[in-house]
C-alpha cells in the first residue's frame, strides 16, 4: 500500500425547488501507487461513473437486488440479459433505462424499433 486517499462527497438534491442537501460522506480508499490528487479524482470519479451508469441501473430499475435466483447458471444468464437490455436501451439513444424499460414492456412498437423490425 502506497497511498491513503480520503474523499468528502454531498449530494444536493432539489425537491419543489427547495434544495435538501444530504449529509456529507467520507469515503477512504487505498492504493498501491502514486499520483495527483487530480489523478486519483479523475479515476475515483470514472469508477463512480461506472457504478452509475451499470450497477445502479441493474440494482434499480432492474430489480437485480431483489432476484430470487441462486442457481449459478440461471444467474448468469439473467446476468447476460440484463446487459443486452441495459446495451439495446443505449444504442436507442434512451437516457432514462426506466423509461425505456415500461415503454418495451407496454408498447410492442418500440420493441420492434429497437430490434429494427418492420
Amino acid at each position: 500500500m502506497n497511498t491513503i486517499i480520503q474523499v468528502e462527497s454531498q449530494r444536493i438534491l432539489i425537491r419543489d425547488n427547495y434544495f435538501v442537501e444530504q449529509p456529507i460522506h467520507t469515503r477512504y480508499y487505498l492504493a498501491s501507487f502514486s499520483d495527483t490528487a487530480s489523478g486519483f479524482a479523475a479515476r475515483i470519479r470514472s469508477y463512480w461513473g461506472v457504478e452509475n451508469k451499470v450497477h445502479y441501473v441493474r440494482d434499480v430499475t432492474q430489480g437485480e437486488d431483489k432476484s430470487r435466483i441462486r442457481t449459478s447458471t440461471l444467474i448468469n444468464t439473467w446476468v447476460v440479459a440484463r446487459n443486452f437490455a441495459i446495451n439495446l436501451y443505449r444504442s436507442n439513444f434512451f437516457d432514462n433505462m426506466a423509461q425505456a424499460q415500461r415503454q418495451c414492456a407496454f408498447g410492442l412498437d418500440t420493441l420492434k424499433r429497437i430490434f429494427r423490425m418492420k
